[in-house]
């Protein structure tokens, strides 16, 4: 019998979106330095630019920890 597929992680989603989804993601986006509260609205590549975290780091680290929950 196979496993039904889990929706993948899109990095042009909201931080929101993405924490909501996936609760095991918001320690990553911390480990990133990435604003989770007033600047959640924005996507994760959006986030990721602007408070100066490495974009393909962070979603290579945000899909190893949805893929792990």
């Amino acid at each position: 019998m196979t496993q039904p597929m889990m929706a993948e992680l899109d990095c042009t989603e909201s931080v929101d979106t993405v924490m909501e989804r996936w609760p095991a993601t918001a320690p990553v986006f911390v480990r990133f330095g990435v604003d989770t509260c007033c600047g959640a609205g924005a996507s994760i590549e959006e986030a990721a630019h602007r408070d100066g975290a490495d974009k393909t780091a962070l979603c290579a680290a945000l899909r190893e920890a949805v893929a792990a929950a």
